[in-house]
């Protein structure tokens, strides 16, 4: 086929996860759907890239929901894939082996298990137990699927259960490193989510990253008769009466459909629909700048064992709070996560651990300064921001020294920014976690056109996937 049909049932916008799911969803009920993708690789937020012969995941750190379709009531994940036709197995996950959050003073395991978490709490925080319990009791009974466009703060439900400034630090921030495009604070139907998400379910990972996962999704999509376009971005969304008819591709192209699901983005889906549309231009405002150290080992072979860290030096106890928000400076070196692709259970089945180690270091950074540097000023900010993040987490001790005075272990280093962020999946700000505005219901004031993805408000790999269904059903029913 020379390029897409002039017309289908349902176009979306965007071959990430929301995208691949949707369009599975819809095809399987025999609706003729086409993805149409800008950029020259799918997966959006959640993709790969080969650098100097190595191949790097975007994004992710983990699957968050880790709940075998074994263990009964089904997890998000085991349901969704019942969805899409899909096995447990194709996606091959494997379970974390441990993570923590760090601060001055005290520290919280989790693992797959919550009783470790919970355990942990009633040891550390022995007054604070009764109130965890009555959170998570909270957390797990929340509708998540209210719909409504408020703001719910998750604040003030937490400390009317939690008074330990430590142990609210320590519980917020994996969830807000995690899902929160709010500073400081997280909308509670968010909040719920992320518990179960991180606490309750915990993580997994396939062995070879996100590649895979991709892989079957898309096998799926084109087994079902969808179409896939990639160099096919959307200039406009076309409309007549108040409804969708169809898009305008960058080189003019005109393509027909009732029905249009975009993972754009607010600011971007609103520029496409123009007038049409009733949504919220606003840029989310968080981001942040990512390193990959690859390493001549296993991490855990040079001391860091843990699945996933998040810290912060800030010392609750003394009024020093952890801070969410962008920093004035380049990097927000009082706070990140640290993760490594090497300490899930790999499983003999699927090749064991890698021979070759890697270590990724996440912190909050400033949107505008990564902006607006010149290309010779920006890789070497990129290299010092890079090495001032690795220290300041060796130096809090919840990072190994992989560049040591003696030998360094490092074999290869990559760097990505806002402007990283912005560039590949056209996110003003490189806004990660999209709009501080979310549009749980999908609806954009233009009959036909539906928002999926980042600012429907489901973050993560399963929550993107969650996102894309949830809509596609809405379209069959």
């Amino acid at each position: 086929m020379a390029g897409p049909a002039s017309q289908y049932d349902v176009l979306i916008i965007g071959a990430g996860l929301s995208g691949l799911a949707a369009g599975i969803r819809l095809a399987h009920y025999e609706k003729r759907v086409a993805i149409l993708e800008r950029h020259t690789t799918i997966g959006g937020l959640n993709s790969f890239y080969q650098l100097r012969g190595r191949r790097h995941d975007v994004g992710l750190h983990a699957v968050t929901n880790f709940r075998p379709p074994t263990l009964k009531p089904l997890g998000p994940l085991a349901k969704l894939l019942r969805q899409l036709r899909i096995s447990w197995d194709e996606f091959d996950l494997a379970p974390q082996c441990g993570s923590r959050v760090v601060m001055p003073g005290a520290s919280l395991r989790f693992t797959n298990d919550f009783d470790r978490l919970q355990s942990d709490v009633a040891e550390r925080f022995p007054d604070q137990i009764d109130g965890f319990k009555q959170l998570d009791a909270a957390a797990m009974s929340a509708d998540t699927f209210d719909e409504s466009r408020e703001f719910q703060p998750s604040r003030e439900r937490v400390r009317s259960l939690i008074t330990n400034p430590l142990l609210e630090d320590l519980l917020f921030a994996p969830v807000l490193f995690y899902g929160s495009p709010t500073p400081h604070d997280c909308d509670w139907r968010q909040f719920a989510i992320l518990w179960r998400a991180l606490y309750r379910e915990g993580f997994g990972r396939p062995r070879d990253g996100v590649k895979p996962i991709l892989k079957t999704l898309t096998k799926r999509y084109k087994a079902l008769g969808g179409d896939l376009w990639l160099r096919h971005g959307v200039q406009a969304i076309r409309s007549n009466g108040g409804k969708t008819v169809g898009v305008t591709l960058d080189d003019g192209t005109e393509i027909d459909a009732p029905h249009i699901l975009s993972s754009a983005g607010l600011p971007q889906t609103a520029a496409m629909a123009g007038d049409a549309a009733d949504l919220p231009t606003d840029p989310g405002p968080l981001s942040f700048v990512e390193s990959i150290s690859v390493l001549d080992r296993p991490a855990s072979e040079l001391g860091y064992d843990d699945t996933v860290t998040f810290y912060s030096t800030r010392d609750p106890r003394a009024g020093d709070r952890f801070r969410y928000a962008n920093p004035e400076d380049p990097c927000d070196l009082t706070s990140g996560i640290a993760c490594s692709p090497d300490n899930y259970q790999y499983f003999e089945a699927s090749g064991g651990p890698h021979d070759e180690g890697c270590l990724r270091l996440t912190v909050l950074a400033n949107p505008e300064y990564w902006a607006n540097l010149e290309p010779d000023v920006y890789t070497r900010e990129k290299a010092r921001w890079h090495a001032a993040a690795l220290d300041a987490g060796r130096d809090f001790d919840v990072l190994p020294d992989v560049t040591g005075a003696q030998a360094s272990h490092v074999l290869d280093t990559d760097v990505f920014t806002p402007k990283t962020i912005t560039r590949f999946t056209g996110h003003p700000n490189g806004a990660v976690y999209g709009s501080a505005t979310k549009i749980r219901d999908g609806r954009t004031g233009l009959d036909g056109l539906h928002v999926i993805g980042t600012d429907q408000g489901y973050l993560g790999i399963v929550g993107a996937m969650l996102s894309g269904v949830s809509i596609a059903n809405r379209l069959l029913t």
